[in-house]
């Protein structure tokens, strides 16, 4: 009978340890420790903007990239131990807890390749695609002069996309802090968890769901593409194999992006306002002229086609669910409390 007493109470307190180890994120978490983190990053990312107005899509682009790895890594197994005192018996009890990594918004993303570790910067959605790691390591060197140790990469990617946003004419949204940085990353969750652009609807709704996000949460996110640009060998196949392809807009992207070569030469996925955050690119969809095969699918006989008509004629809609589903995607399995660490470096572990 004691030893039964003793099994419960072993499991409950490996239960409580669990929930002790898994934090929670707030908007306030740096208040006390940094309080010029905030205004550190936002500062770094303006002066980056200015510099060159297209980094800030590819600081969004980032985030998003980080997010949508999430996959649960190796677990963890740690002693726990309580004494109990029955009489004059003092009994030692040792429970053993599993702690289940993910990767999620993680930093993972930022991890240098070396001679012994392979990275996510070349998976095949990132390699040659992302940028905006020297404006992130710049971000980094001035938050650890002011605060060192205390920082994460992963909260930096999610400060930087929302700032960005913001600076090119988009939305702003309460950012939550309290993520810590992976000291693992997954090249191949990253070739297989970030949607390609010739992605169907289908193959959307299933890699958006993956993570939790919804319909909404999918198309809301999507209007990302309202800034920024792709590479030919993204939309080489839209423009001259797509049915759902507007005939002059395709014409116009084929001298930049003929059927072989060329494949780095680069087009604006929204052609009219490339660097401001605006609703144009939900607009360019009605006339069927999205970019990528992804993003005309996205108005092509579904039930997202609704949606794609409300942003495109109502701004404040398409803005403000679009800053809701970047709440939830910031929310994908964080690192917290003990989990991870706070790098120092974001290209390298500590």
């Amino acid at each position: 009978m004691v030893s039964y007493k003793l099994l419960l109470l072993g499991l409950v307190f490996a239960g409580a340890v669990l929930q002790s180890i898994n934090g929670k994120l707030s908007p306030t978490s740096y208040l006390p420790r940094c309080p010029n983190a905030l205004s550190i990053v936002q500062d770094e990312v303006i002066a980056a903007i200015k510099n060159e107005r297209r980094i800030g899509a590819s600081l969004l682009r980032l985030h998003f990239h980080d997010c949508f790895v999430n996959v649960s890594t190796t677990s963890e197994v740690y002693p726990s131990f309580i004494h109990l005192h029955l009489s004059s018996d003092v009994l030692k009890f040792c429970t053993w807890g599993f702690l289940e990594k993910f990767q999620g918004c993680d930093a993972s993303v930022l991890l240098d390749d070396t001679p012994g570790f392979i990275g996510e910067k070349t998976a095949v959605p990132n390699n040659n695609s992302l940028g905006g790691f020297e404006v992130v390591d710049r971000i980094k060197a001035k938050v650890e002069k002011a605060c060192p140790g205390v920082v994460s990469c992963a909260d930096i990617l999610a400060l930087a996309a929302r700032d960005s946003v913001v600076h090119l004419g988009g939305p702003s949204w309460q950012v939550y802090l309290g993520r810590r940085d992976s000291t693992s990353a997954s090249r191949s969750a990253a070739s297989t968890s970030i949607p390609p652009p010739a992605s169907n609807i289908s193959s959307l709704l299933s890699s958006f769901a993956a993570q939790g996000l919804s319909l909404r949460d999918l198309v809301a996110l999507s209007g990302s593409h309202t800034i920024g640009l792709a590479r030919c060998t993204s939309f080489r196949a839209r423009i001259y194999k797509d049915t759902t392809t507007d005939a002059v807009f395709a014409k116009s992207l084929q001298s930049n992006c003929p059927v072989t070569g060329n494949d780095n030469n680069l087009a604006s996925l929204d052609l009219q306002t490339p660097t401001y955050f605006d609703n144009l690119y939900y607009k360019n969809l009605l006339k069927e002229k999205g970019l990528l095969h992804s993003d005309q699918e996205l108005f092509n006989g579904t039930p997202a086609d609704a949606m794609v008509k409300l942003y495109a004629s109502n701004t404040f809609a398409f803005f403000y669910d679009f800053a809701n589903s970047m709440v939830k995607m910031g929310n994908i399995k964080p690192l917290t409390g003990s989990q991870g660490e706070i790098r120092i470096n974001c290209r390298k572990v500590n």
